[in-house]
């Protein structure tokens, strides 16, 4: 059943150690079949060598296993509960990636410093608050709530990432392919503000005009980048 989505989601798993976001099995990837309603995930603790289409997990969105002999990754219901609020994304990361990770466990959000940062993300990367008390009850459940609170001002579309505090990021696209493409984004952002604050203690946020500037010339109505106005 959906092999063509399951080999999607295997290949976007593959990419995570490629693109050095994932140590060990430290992450996983996910999409959405629009038709369907049905989820394809990652298979909890399975090391990627070992990986393999097949493996891949299929779930519906209360959380039941549809087809796979494995168990949907530990993080399964945080995805269900962003594929839920967020109708227009098609696919989630989640990854501990060095850099994205320390800002989270910094407690930090993400400043745009400059242009690399807007060319993909419009202002800051946010930093959600840690759970509290009886809020670990559903740990991964209420990760994905506090998510969707904090995005409830914000366009989760032109800000597709969040750092997690004292956890990790998630990202997110049109599908795993794409939501894999911002989490590599994110760490690439993540590592610039970093060397940016050591060199320069004082540095100030990108003027908005020219964050206004590169996002929008990628994105929306106006945007000239690219072939796609040939």
């Amino acid at each position: 059943m959906l092999e063509e989505l399951k080999r999607r989601v295997y290949k976007a798993n593959m990419m995570l150690p490629q693109y050095h976001l994932v140590t060990f099995t430290w992450g996983n990837a996910s999409e959405i079949d629009s038709a369907t309603g049905l989820v394809a995930i990652k298979p909890s603790g399975v090391p990627y060598d070992e990986l393999s289409p097949e493996k891949m997990v299929l779930i519906d969105l209360q959380g039941n296993v549809v087809e796979g002999e494995y168990k949907p990754s530990s993080d399964m219901p945080t995805h269900i509960v962003l594929y839920k609020a967020f109708p227009e994304i098609g696919g989630i990361v989640h990854t501990h990636s060095p850099y994205a990770t320390s800002w989270a466990q910094a407690g930090r959000s993400i400043t745009c410093y400059g242009t690399t940062h807007a060319d993909y993300i419009y202002g800051e990367v946010p930093c959600a608050r840690c759970l509290e008390g009886k809020e670990f009850e559903e740990y991964e459940k209420n990760t994905g709530l506090l998510i969707v609170d904090l995005f409830k001002d914000k366009d989760y579309e032109a800000v597709p990432a969040v750092l997690c505090k004292n956890h990790g990021p998630f990202a997110w696209g049109k599908d795993a392919h794409e939501a894999v493409h911002n989490a590599v984004v994110l760490e690439e952002v993540a590592k610039m503000a970093s060397r940016c604050e050591l060199i320069n203690p004082q540095v100030k946020p990108a003027p908005q005009d020219l964050q206004d500037k590169h996002y929008f010339r990628k994105h929306g109505a106006n945007a000239y980048y690219g072939q796609g106005n040939k």
